[in-house]
């Protein structure tokens, strides 16, 4: 019984050979039957997503599966072996299971404390159930990962500090805000990343959005998608008063927004706090502005500074996810290694009922006249004396300890165990 990974992520392998070893669509069946199918292979878990790529099998040899894994993947995908050799990673036994924990808890995602790693690794397990590829040991090794990447995300705050800029904004918004769902959002221009902030901010609660584009067309195809409406662009400014939060990514070469104008509604909105994020490079609106009173102005630069400040606080987090993987891998290590004793136990155990049997045959044969209800107090003592006499070697066959091997053999022998047979 041993747990191997062999795969390939963001950080091993180009995009342009992830791509090629995916299992997208009916790949993914067809790769899984075909993973099974090897002769090294009893079972087995794919995990194909966007940055990875990985086999979570157990197997009869590590060597062996691990060559036949390779040229799996070779013929499968129809890749040159010299790519694949470069790209691929190798675990087995503890740190196999370490990394499985780390991929699900999001410790080795590209980015740290992403929480759609999980959901990714749960529908993998899952495919491979529907499929019947695992058993005892994948099964246990899923379920402690997914359990794992819970507990961490309770008991750190791994994920709790927004490392992108159009979460960085909602984060910021939030704290100027106390009730989002008061708060209205202008969208103005159709950057891809103003408008991922302004979607950020309705699943977050904003109540309305209004978008305003120098194509007004575009604008109202825009406005459709968030339930909002349009305003022409020209007339946007007349809208600051009962806006506040503005999202700002137009692509013009100068301010669209000066710090005049900016006064003027600040009187309008009887000095209300509004949030001004401007995305744009170069920037759209007049850094000027952010001197006014309850004016909070935040540029690209600025959202840089929080996300990295907040990628330092989950790094911090992280190291303590990896005390929690730590410990998660020696009760999994624990568990794995009772499981090496179970053969030898249910040998021992079969081993003793069967002389029991053959004793009390004997006995009863000699005792012709002995009635139903002796015979069963007879059995319930022979029962009862098995049991104490083997209690002690199958409790030390559980237990945690070095040399469990030894004392395997040790036991096998004492009580003429014949091991192949037994664990067959």
């Amino acid at each position: 019984m041993n747990i191997i990974v062999v795969g390939l992520n963001h950080e091993t392998a180009p995009v342009e050979v992830r791509e090629k070893l995916a299992f997208d669509g009916p790949k993914l069946k067809g790769g899984l039957d075909a993973l099974c199918e090897l002769s090294e292979v009893t079972e087995a878990v794919i995990l194909s997503t966007c940055n990875r790529v990985e086999m979570y099998a157990n197997v009869k040899d590590k060597e062996r599966a691990t060559d036949e894994i390779k040229d799996f993947l070779e013929k499968f995908h129809d890749i040159k072996s010299d790519d694949l050799g470069r790209s691929l990673y190798i675990y087995n036994g503890s740190t196999a299971v370490q990394h499985v924990f780390r991929v699900a808890s999001s410790l080795n995602s590209m980015v740290l404390g992403e929480p759609q790693i999980l959901g990714q690794v749960k529908d993998a397990y899952e495919f491979a159930l529907s499929q019947k590829s695992t058993g005892v040991v994948l099964n246990k090794l899923l379920k402690k990962a997914i359990s794992v990447a819970k507990r961490i995300r309770t008991e750190t705050k791994i994920g709790a500090y927004a490392v992108s800029i159009s979460y960085a904004a909602v984060e910021l918004a939030k704290k100027i805000f106390e009730d989002l769902s008061k708060s209205s959002v202008m969208l103005l221009g159709a950057g891809d990343m103003a408008e991922l902030a302004a979607r950020h901010l309705m699943n977050s609660g904003a109540k309305e959005v209004i978008v305003s584009n120098r194509t007004f067309e575009r604008g109202e195809e825009l406005a459709k998608d968030f339930k909002g409406r349009a305003v022409r662009f020209e007339d946007f400014p007349s809208e600051l008063d009962r806006t506040d939060i503005v999202l700002c990514s137009t692509g013009a070469p100068e301010y669209v927004l000066v710090k005049d104008q900016m006064a003027e509604v600040m009187k309008l909105r009887k000095n209300k706090p509004i949030f001004i994020i401007d995305i744009a490079v170069p920037r759209n609106i007049d850094p000027e502005i952010g001197k006014l009173g309850n004016v909070f102005l935040y540029d690209v630069d600025n959202l840089n500074e929080v996300v990295d400040s907040n990628l330092g606080e989950r790094k911090k987090e992280a190291e303590k996810a990896e005390g929690i993987v730590d410990i998660e891998v020696d009760t999994f290590r624990r568990w794995q290694s009772s499981l090496e004793a179970v053969p030898t136990v249910i040998a021992l155990r079969n081993s003793a009922e069967e002389i029991k049997k053959q004793e009390l045959e004997k006995l009863f044969n000699k005792l012709d006249t002995i009635n139903d209800s002796d015979k069963e107090a007879i059995e319930y003592m022979a029962s009862a004396i098995v049991n104490k006499l083997i209690h002690p070697p199958t409790a030390a066959l559980r237990d945690d300890i070095e040399d469990r091997d030894v004392l395997v053999a040790m036991i096998k022998r004492l009580y003429g165990i014949n091991g192949e047979d037994n664990e067959e």
